[in-house]
């Protein structure tokens, strides 16, 4: 479970999604995330589940690396189909012992289930499509106008990028740690979730033990380099807009602009 966790993970390659501009993929993710909620119906999810694919295919990240990163998250999503399928009043389906569910209930399940399935995959890929510091880079270039405040914009995005960079680095401390304690016996699969939820306390000491090492080593090694924040630093490679990014900003908002139309329809 541990190894299927995607998130911050970074896919190279050469498509045109991973040559966007750093700052556009990130307010291209903020419109897809708002596209996402105007959709209220199936025609608009099956425009959005094309469109999704289409992304998929142009960015060459393997479908398997993209969906392996939803295994984690399968409890929550089939908890929140739960919760929509029996909560939700109006024509009763069928029921299990004081459960009523409802047709209504199973609309809603499936359109919250399809919402989360595709809020998760089209936010992870781009960290798969931009690297760490292109992604700081682009970060940092959107909070610049907000200096005038006093907000500190490379500090934010620097420890923002640090925080999403670590979680693969972190993930795959754990499974060190659970490898080497499951040579000893321990048993992190067999029992109920609680029982392997207490199984995995004694994960904790030694994780948090690597966490602030690995911290203070890369402390270490910024000071090595006289990093000093971001008054007047320099960049090798500076960003540049292109007509691709244009391109894929105007391809978002014909996207937006035919949910909007088909977000009345029934079905």
């Amino acid at each position: 479970m541990i190894r299927d966790i995607t998130l911050g993970q970074y896919f190279p390659g050469e498509s045109v999604i991973h040559k966007l501009d750093p700052r556009i993929k990130i307010i291209l993710t903020l419109m897809y995330i708002a596209a996402l909620f105007m959709v209220k119906n199936f025609t608009g999810y099956i425009i959005f589940a094309a469109f999704t694919c289409q992304l998929i295919w142009i960015s060459t990240v393997p479908v398997k690396y993209v969906f392996k990163g939803l295994k984690p998250l399968f409890f929550i999503i089939i908890f929140t189909a739960f919760v929509n399928m029996f909560m939700t009043g109006g024509r009763t389906l069928f029921t299990i012992w004081k459960l009523t569910a409802t047709v209504e209930g199973v609309e809603m399940a499936v359109l919250m289930t399809l919402r989360l399935l595709f809020l998760i995959i089209g936010t992870s890929l781009l960290t798969f499509t931009t690297s760490p510091i292109l992604l700081t880079d682009g970060i940092e270039k959107l909070l610049n106008p907000f200096k005038k405040i006093g907000v500190p914009a490379h500090e934010l995005a620097m420890m923002m990028t640090i925080a999403l960079r670590f979680i693969p680095t972190l993930l795959e401390e754990t499974d060190k740690i659970m490898k080497a304690q499951m040579a000893r016996g321990a048993d992190f699969e067999s029992g109920n979730l609680l029982k392997r939820a207490k199984g995995l306390v004694p994960l904790l000491v030694p994780l948090f033990i690597s966490a602030f090492r690995r911290a203070d080593e890369l402390a270490v090694a910024m000071e090595s380099r006289c990093y000093r924040g971001g008054d007047h630093r320099t960049r090798m490679k500076q960003l540049k807009m292109h007509d691709r990014d244009f391109m894929a900003i105007a391809v978002m908002i014909g996207l937006m602009v035919m949910l909007f139309f088909v977000r009345n329809l029934r079905y």
